[in-house]
């Protein structure tokens, strides 16, 4: 999992319940030899200059490439996105994303930090909602003919799936719930078998 910043150890906490064997990313030699990569919570304008001055945005993008799957979680789900809409002003209003995930998001969507909350989030898939945690979260819209959506809140997307790719606005991190890290671990499992 990516390790530059945000909720990282969260998520792996969770992993290891599960039986996962996690590896920090820091630096490109990191993503060798990974299943899966998830880019979790965080400030995603902080965590797109780490990813530059690391010098890891070519790295991940050929880890998708050569079959790996992928998980953003908030602000790394705004890193996967093909457009990034409401950058903050000395950012020119533009973001700088992966390009991975065919779909528009939209930073801060459902209000400040002030205005974070949790909610029992029907996701589809999963036997009874899942306790979803809020914090200055996205939104997506726009969507790919390619991607499903998993969950909304209020009329608005906040959990995709594109094939390998999953995106949640949400931090299913800070749940005790493992469900959805569950899906992550099914969808590196699923590709794995299938390409065997």
């Amino acid at each position: 999992m990516l390790a530059l910043q945000g909720a990282f150890r969260e998520h792996r906490r969770l992993l290891e319940l599960l039986g996962a064997a996690v590896q920090e990313v820091r630096l490109p030699a990191d993503v060798a030899g990974l299943d899966g990569l998830i880019l979790p919570g965080g400030e995603s304008t902080t965590m797109a200059r780490l990813l530059t001055e690391y010098a890891l945005w070519e790295p991940i993008r050929a880890f998708y490439a050569r079959g790996g799957t992928v998980w953003g979680t908030c602000a790394g789900a705004i890193l996967l996105a093909r457009e990034v809409q409401g950058a903050p002003p000395q950012f020119g209003g533009r973001q700088q994303s992966l390009r991975l995930l065919d779909a528009t998001v939209q930073r801060n969507a459902f209000g400040r930090q002030i205005n974070s909350f949790a909610a029992p989030l029907p996701v589809q898939g999963l036997d009874g909602p899942f306790s979803a945690v809020f914090i200055r979260a996205p939104a997506f819209s726009d969507v790919g003919s390619e991607v499903t959506v998993l969950a909304e809140w209020d009329g608005q997307a906040v959990m995709l799936r594109q094939g390998r790719i999953l995106a949640t606005a949400f931090h299913p991190e800070l749940s005790h719930d493992a469900r959805i890290h569950v899906v992550f671990m099914e969808m590196m499992e699923n590709f794995r078998t299938a390409n065997t």
